[in-house]
């Protein structure tokens, strides 16, 4: 690696819209983000999966997977 051209990390205070906050490590000291973890509904579980033909339940009972 080359001395002098990479940014100096410090710890970034991020702040989501939902009110939940947590530190990392960036070349920036402070972020806001629409989203994380705790509202994401991927993360969240309440995601809902649209399917109009049945590929779902086709695909679960296949490999016999509960519904």
């Amino acid at each position: 690696m080359k001395k002098g051209i990479h940014p100096e990390y410090v710890e970034c205070h991020v702040s989501c819209a939902c009110g939940n906050s947590f530190t990392v490590l960036s070349n920036k000291p402070e972020m806001r983000i629409d989203i994380c973890n705790m509202c994401h509904p991927f993360f969240t579980g309440s995601e809902k999966i649209v399917d109009a033909a049945g590929r779902v339940e086709k695909f679960k009972s296949k490999y016999k997977l509960g519904k």
